[in-house]
């Protein structure tokens, strides 16, 4: 437990640490922290912080920077939330229109990432019950067919097929007519169920075609269960702390393009209600040693169904995005709520 001087100094520290970048010394924490005490005794303050792992001196200045450890003391007692004005949060609404779910995470993934200028990430719903409404098939050569899936929201899945024989487009509409008629607002699990029982009942065309059509269902299922929508992953190019070693920004993007672990620890964010930050190496992810993640559940209709979250430096203004990341997850689940 720290005393009250030395909470005012460690959050004085960690403050001008954001603002300026620069390691804080004795005589700035004087002169912004409104304590009266001389450098001296801030300086053996500094001292005991340093003991114990809440700060760390650079071996190029006399000032000090916060460790991660020290983030995490500020962020869970010190830091004060600057909450977004009622203006702000309308204008931020009318940015993520409820028309359609795909896009609506798209929005508030460009919406995180231009508020914060770092990285927006948004994970996407998990969709093990998700319903056909309407199946097509066009034919675009010789063996090669598009097949096209229509959700009951709107949503459209195209896949290319590539076939043991050619179609006809009258085979094809006939065969997307027959899929439609049957098969119209099941989950593509009792599809599969009556798939195995109808298929000796079906031309052996068509059962090429459907089984052609649930593999590529199938893949794309999997997909969308294991996936996010990312904007702003080049802001972080430009952030001097990240910048600056190479070897870290690579480990990072690869922790962006693998997308497995991020999405694991998003879906750790699940679970608890609320804001929730890893800092540094509490993410558990080499790429992300460096990096903060502040992350928020969504909901549909008062279940959590994702997770959207902010990737950017330690040294991230917290009182500031935090709040963006709360109120863009209470958005997010209003909209996707109304659909």
């Amino acid at each position: 437990m720290l005393n009250d001087r030395a909470q005012i100094l460690l959050k004085t520290l960690v403050e001008r640490y954001i603002s300026d970048g620069q390691p804080v010394g004795s005589r700035a924490l004087q002169q912004y922290s409104g304590l009266e005490v001389s450098p001296a005794t801030i300086r053996n303050v500094m001292a005991d912080l340093e003991t114990m792992g809440l700060v760390a001196s650079p071996h190029t200045s006399a000032g000090r920077v916060p460790t991660a450890l020290g983030y995490r003391l500020f962020i869970d007692t010190l830091m004060v939330v600057q909450p977004l004005s009622e203006a702000r949060v309308q204008q931020l609404e009318s940015q993520l229109q409820p028309d359609n779910p795909s896009r609506l995470l798209t929005q508030a993934s460009n919406l995180l990432s231009e508020l914060t200028q770092f990285a927006g990430v948004v994970a996407t719903p998990k969709r093990a019950s998700i319903t056909v409404r309407q199946i097509e098939f066009l034919r675009l050569s010789d063996k090669r067919v598009l097949l096209i899936i229509v959700m009951p929201d709107g949503e459209v899945e195209n896949r290319v097929l590539v076939t043991h024989k050619d179609y006809s487009q009258a085979q094809l509409t006939e065969a997307g007519n027959f899929l439609s008629q049957h098969y119209a607002d099941l989950a593509f699990g009792d599809i599969h169920q009556r798939v195995q029982s109808e298929l000796r009942q079906l031309q052996h065309d068509m059962t090429a075609l459907m089984s052609a059509a649930m593999a590529a269902s199938d893949q794309a299922i999997a997909r969308k269960n294991e996936d996010y929508v990312i904007s702003g992953e080049r802001n972080l190019l430009h952030i001097n702390d990240l910048a600056a070693n190479m070897n870290q920004l690579r480990n990072l993007f690869n922790v962006f393009e693998k997308k497995t672990e991020l999405l694991q620890l998003l879906d750790a964010g699940r679970h608890a209600p609320g804001v929730h930050i890893f800092v540094g190496n509490e993410s558990g992810l080499i790429g992300l040693d460096e990096c903060s993640v502040v992350s928020a559940p969504y909901k549909a209709d008062g279940q959590i169904i994702g997770t959207l979250a902010v990737v950017g430096p330690k040294r991230m203004n917290y009182e500031r995005v935090v709040p963006i990341v709360d109120i863009t997850a209470k958005l997010l689940s209003n909209a996707l709520s109304q659909h």
